[in-house]
């Protein structure tokens, strides 16, 4: 099992995929937000992996933290949650505000993720109460990073983050509102990390 990748960031795909190369070999990673957003192309990175077997594929899903990686492990055990909707919930919030919310028992907060319904919400809830409470998640290790990814031209950005949004199951107009609503604030995105992060915080309500 591949379980550690450290390597050259060889090539990010929009929104949350990368190549990494190592040892002459090129890894095709699928991420979470937060963690694709920490990448820096060309640059070294270290990436924790979870190999993923189906019948008709074999996967690696990465994160920049083991512990989010830990998370991840425990959302795919649930019945009916697969690892496209267990990177959905880790791009939507962090692993901490996921246990917080989990340990609130906070229906509302898990249902503004898309596709998770109320009553998957609720058996989210009972599930992952005892398989999350030992886990110890650090509340500012999730964060994306800023001034990672410097973007001159705002039509890039916005793209870039309204693609983002549709590949997390927004729709495409849902997707424009929320990015016009954070814009509309008067704050200054200088990069994409920036504008979505403000964006996923106007389509959660926080």
């Amino acid at each position: 099992m591949i379980g550690l990748i450290t390597g050259q960031v060889q090539y990010l795909m929009a929104p949350t995929a990368c190549i990494m190369t190592t040892s002459g070999v090129g890894y095709d990673i699928e991420l979470p937000l937060p963690s694709f957003c920490q990448l820096q192309l060309n640059e070294q990175a270290s990436i924790w992996t979870h190999f993923h077997v189906r019948e008709d594929a074999q996967l690696l899903y990465g994160f920049i933290d083991r512990k989010e990686r830990d998370v991840f492990r425990q959302l795919i055990k649930i019945n009916g949650v697969g690892a496209k909707m267990a990177l959905a919930m880790l791009s939507a919030m962090s692993a901490a505000e996921l246990k917080m919310h989990v340990e609130q028992e906070s229906e509302t907060a898990l249902t503004r993720i898309p596709g998770i319904g109320k009553k998957t919400a609720q058996r989210l809830l009972i599930e992952l109460k005892d398989k999350l409470k030992n886990i110890e998640v650090d509340s500012g290790s999730f964060e994306l990073m800023p001034q990672q990814t410097a973007v001159s031209h705002e039509g890039s950005i916005i793209a870039e983050v309204e693609g983002a949004l549709i590949s997390l199951g927004y729709k495409e107009k849902e997707a424009q509102l929320a990015i016009k609503a954070a814009k509309s604030k008067g704050d200054t995105f200088a990069d994409t990390q920036g504008l979505l992060k403000a964006t996923l915080q106007q389509l959660s309500g926080f």
